[in-house]
């Protein structure tokens, strides 16, 4: 055993568990089940690096990574998320809040090993480096940790690089998993231009892909590599190429590609090859999170799920809710159809806030969005309408589903274990209204009609699911 540590924080047994039987024989480890408790360990022992589950209780994962990135004695110690689904949009906002890596549940040991691995080896590859390198390693950080365009941290990254090695041209390349590749920056290319690939015009990049590792041409009109591309490659100007894979999670993702017009008479130095592979490193996220965005079919896609979202329960907006509102509304009028509407407040949140915090309410208030999202469905729109009540806007749902669908969500609030409470059980006041199509009515009245019914459920005892009825 070395002597790393590694904070292990989650609240779930089973990884909990595969980590212990995966790590213990070769590093310290250290545990926690909360958020909170996660900082205070961090904060006094400093661990060599840290697996965080996204859905820990207390401060969840990506605010656990956010509050130790903003921490000066902190900021530099490798965060790896824990992620039950791979969900994108949790990724996307780890990976923005600096983490430096994700792991998918259940556990793989071996993907776990190596990617730990690669995180703890990195300071070795540091020795030999110029002031030079490490100024540009440390600007390709800051810029990952605060610019939000993946495109734009590739496009610094090939500049630089370009610059710091003098070499005339610098790439990114990737690969998607029907084996496209595609240049997604280079210091020769204008604007956001992308240029896909032919790889059997490319064979020094194929064998990079293919073997996992770096591959150098020192002349590219004698190296028996280029041979099939002898003729193409002069009208390239390049005379050594260089290529290093950017892997992420034990996958190829991605290559660095490095072309120089004067020939490499000594071959790549050691501090040009140590350079590189970091850089490839650093990168990984960077273009990750560039197939990440593009997989939401369009940056106007991207932004507007950024800005319609509440921070805290990944809800929709109160502001977009009365979007949604307002069109569901007339559909439902034109198609002479079936809109009802569910609104519901936590009962005596004040008390909760007053023995506990507001930090720990919000944990609550988060965990009831997750309850939430957990059970809807992909066409209703599920808000924060404002402080401790949510809405749920349900097209095509009658009277009987609405009410179905609010008893079930009355019951899943009341009966989950929230870990952040020692007594309380939280409980919701629930209002039904219900809109037919073809009548007079406007869609302001519906919430309305939603708003008396949980004043009465409020009047009667709370706990309860009340109906507006005289719609």
């Amino acid at each position: 055993m070395n002597s790393d540590t590694i904070l292990i924080a989650t609240s779930d047994d089973t990884a909990r568990h595969a980590l212990k039987g995966t790590l213990e024989e070769h590093y310290i480890l250290v545990y926690a089940k909360h958020g909170f408790e996660a900082v205070r360990i961090a904060d006094s022992i400093r661990p060599t690096l840290v697996i965080v589950d996204v859905e820990i209780p207390g401060l969840d994962g990506i605010a656990f990574c956010r509050r130790l990135k903003e921490t000066k004695h902190t900021k530099d110690i490798p965060v790896i998320l824990l992620s039950s689904h791979a969900d994108k949009e949790d990724v996307i906002f780890g990976l923005q809040a600096g983490a430096d890596d994700y792991l998918d549940k259940p556990i793989n040991p071996t993907e776990v090993l190596v990617r730990i691995d690669a995180h703890l080896n990195y300071t070795k590859f540091l020795e030999g480096l110029e002031p030079k390198d490490l100024k540009l390693l440390l600007e390709l950080s800051n810029s990952i940790s605060v610019l939000r365009n993946p495109k734009k941290i590739l496009r610094q990254v090939v500049e630089r690089v370009a610059d710091i090695v003098g070499v005339e041209r610098c790439s990114i390349v990737s690969i998607n998993n029907v084996n496209e590749f595609t240049v997604k920056a280079s210091n020769d290319l204008e604007g956001q231009d992308e240029i896909k690939l032919e790889l059997d015009g490319y064979p020094e990049i194929r064998k990079a892909f293919e073997t996992r590792s770096a591959v150098t041409v020192n002349d590219t009109t004698i190296d028996p590599l280029m041979d099939p591309v002898r003729t193409q490659i002069k009208k390239r100007g390049l005379s050594s190429i260089f290529v290093v894979p950017i892997i992420k999670k034990e996958s190829v993702i991605g290559s660095l590609f490095l072309g120089t017009a004067t020939k490499l008479q000594g071959g790549v130095s050691d501090r040009v090859y140590k350079l590189c592979h970091l850089v490839a490193n650093i990168s990984a996220n960077a273009l990750e999170n560039a197939v990440l965005f593009e997989s939401m079919t369009t940056a106007k896609e991207v932004f507007e799920e950024f800005v319609t979202r509440d921070v805290l329960t990944r809800l929709y907006t109160h502001r977009h809710f009365y979007d949604q509102l307002e069109r569901e509304f007339s559909r439902t009028r034109r198609y002479n159809s079936v809109l009802s509407l569910i609104l519901f407040n936590l009962d005596d949140f004040k008390k909760i806030n007053g023995k506990y915090g507001h930090m720990l309410g919000d944990e609550v208030l988060k965990q009831i969005g997750r309850l939430i999202r957990s059970i809807v469905r992909e066409s209703d729109i599920a808000a924060r309408y404002g402080g401790d009540e949510f809405a749920l806007l349900l097209p095509n749902t009658d009277k009987d589903g609405a009410l179905t669908l609010a008893h079930r969500i009355r019951n899943l609030i009341s009966e989950f274990d929230y870990d952040v409470l020692t007594e309380e059980n939280v409980t919701v006041s629930t209002g039904v209204s219900t809109y037919m199509g073809g009548t007079s009515h406007t869609f302001n009245q519906l919430v309305h009609w939603a708003n008396r019914a949980m004043m009465e459920a409020k009047a009667k005892g709370k706990k309860q699911v009340m109906f507006y009825d005289e719609i």
